[in-house]
């Protein structure tokens, strides 16, 4: 029989479990704040407020960010949560590593070098921020929070965000494999 502390200091948690734990935390969410979990409005707001820090009051004249309101709230500090908690995680767990690991199908296709991960990454975040702030939310605010909810426009973009990362699984496997 697994014990709090084994769950906690393992490395694999069960898929059921954890979207158990989304599940009810979506619940909480809705319960306490009456707002469905989401999180890719903070990092608009995170952009904004930095714009603010460089140009002043201007930033906060734009309607997009007269719109999110440009603060630190319980979803942005939910972002805050999300990594200090993985990075606890990762430490209670005895994961952490210092160093870089290379995926080998990344290191047989493009070598070890850090420079071209981060730049694909860079790209990749950007794209899909674009996207999020596109389809008016992300996985969070779409896939978890919207279908719980059955809203049509989230069981869309749920269906889109598959498919999405079915091709391009396919794309990278074909051309990089």
């Amino acid at each position: 029989m697994e014990t709090i502390a084994s769950v906690l200091t393992s490395t694999n948690w069960s898929p059921y479990a954890a979207g158990i734990g989304i599940g009810v935390l979506s619940w909480f969410s809705f319960l306490i704040s009456g707002k469905p979990i989401a999180t890719s409005t903070s990092f608009a707001q995170t952009s904004g407020m930095i714009e603010s820090m460089i140009s002043g009051e201007k930033a906060k004249q734009r309607p997009y960010y007269k719109k999110i309101k440009l603060r630190i709230n319980w979803q942005w500090m939910l972002v805050v949560g999300v990594v200090a908690g993985s990075f606890l995680s990762a430490i209670i767990s005895g994961d952490f590593q210092v160093g870089v690991w290379v995926p080998s199908l990344w290191a047989s296709a493009f070598g070890e070098g850090a420079l071209l991960r981060v730049l694909v990454a860079l790209a990749g975040g950007i794209i899909l921020g674009f996207g999020a702030r596109f389809a008016d939310g992300c996985t969070s605010g779409h896939g978890i929070s919207g279908t719980m909810q059955l809203a049509v426009s989230s069981w869309i973009s749920a269906i889109f965000f598959f498919i999405g990362g079915i091709l391009t699984a396919h794309i990278i496997y074909y051309f990089i494999a």
